[in-house]
């Protein structure tokens, strides 16, 4: 169907269900539906009506222009006139199309963000441990909420893994794209020769599911408590308030200690539980965003990578889309990041348009 068709049945039906909603009970099922239908259609009208506008009097100035009667004074405001229009009608079509587009339902979820040190040892870890300031100052600049989940740390201050929960407005919408393996350069502060070494660590990034989005069975839980391990003086080693539950369908497995409490940190564990398991079920419905957990964040291997820090040349290069940033520092800080993962953003809307076009 053409724009011009589907933008035709818009108007058509926006009309119909405003009649609908006149002559239908305001307590009923029927008017709620129709009254969520009307507000959906709503968003179109104004575009469209730019849009038609901009479109007729392209039709109208072209016949001003072309008549040979017109004064040429007046003729000269029109072509003038015809270029503004003109160049409207591809902005337009953008917008409109973009809003033809389904949105993804996640979209205004809350985030889960899941990062583990990959291939490059101590190197790694610390990269991590990079990698989660970074994304915990981008949730800053954002006004977002950070709250940590579950962090194993070493004496070093790098991170085996961590976990920690993003909310706000439009974070999966923002953060989505930050999912794959993360490559570094530079000389760890534990080498002395001053060589360059190349590390990874993994990101995923999950949305944050709630008890509707994806029910779960207390019979499929295996609830272990133990002693928590690590640093915490004396108090760790004298309460049992670490979890492990696992997930028995699936053998997803959560630990979670950093919390005091066993229940903040069963808590806790089942947030993350919730949020794997609903990136599972997305994953099977949407197969097209990822065949399955490992191919989002593959392996680890230096050669598997979305993007790269280059320390020694002050840049980072996302390889999705070839775009290089020689601002490494404002990045690692947290702001320079929102203009990575606009032009990430960008891009999937360019690709979601042209899909649109060729239907």
């Amino acid at each position: 169907m053409s724009l011009e068709a589907t933008l035709k049945k818009i108007t058509e039906r926006y009309e119909t269900v405003n009649k609908e909603l006149v002559n239908c009970s305001g307590n009923s099922d029927e008017f709620v539906k129709l009254s969520k239908e009307f507000s959906e259609l709503e968003e179109f009208i104004p575009v469209i009506s730019e849009y038609n506008k901009a479109k007729e009097e392209i039709v109208e100035l072209n016949t001003t222009v072309a008549d040979p009667n017109v004064d040429p004074e007046f003729k000269e405001l029109a072509e003038e006139e015809l270029k503004v229009q003109i160049e409207k009608i591809p902005q337009l079509e953008k917008q409109l199309k973009l809003m033809l587009i389904p949105k993804d339902v996640n979209d205004e979820k809350n985030a889960i963000i899941e990062i583990r040190a990959g291939t490059g040892g101590d190197e790694a870890g610390l990269f991590g441990a990079d990698l989660l300031r970074m994304y915990q100052r981008y949730a800053e600049f954002k006004g977002w909420r950070f709250e940590m989940l579950y962090s194993h740390e070493s004496e070093l201050g790098s991170i085996k893994e961590a976990s920690a929960s993003i909310s706000g407005k439009g974070v999966f919408s923002c953060l989505k794209f930050e999912s794959g393996v993360h490559r570094v350069q530079r000389v760890p502060v534990t080498e002395s020769a001053g060589r360059v070494h190349t590390s990874t660590a993994t990101v995923a990034v999950l949305p944050e599911a709630e008890e509707v989005d994806i029910q779960i069975n207390d019979t499929d839980l295996k609830i272990d408590v133990m002693r928590a391990s690590g640093a915490g003086g004396q108090h760790v080693n004298k309460t049992e308030s670490a979890v492990r539950i696992t997930h028995i369908p699936t053998g997803i497995v959560v630990f979670q200690q950093d919390e005091r409490s066993q229940h903040m940190n069963k808590l806790k564990a089942m947030k993350i539980l919730r949020a794997r398991l609903f990136d599972m079920e997305q994953q099977k419905a949407h197969a097209e965003r990822a065949d399955n957990r490992r191919s989002q964040i593959g392996t680890g291997d230096r050669s598997e990578r979305i993007r790269t820090y280059n320390f020694p040349q002050g840049r980072v290069t996302d390889h999705r889309i070839n775009l290089t940033l020689y601002k490494i520092q404002q990045i690692m800080n947290g702001d320079g990041l929102e203009e990575m993962v606009q032009a990430l953003i960008e891009r999937d809307q360019e690709e979601k348009i042209a899909t649109f076009q060729d239907e």
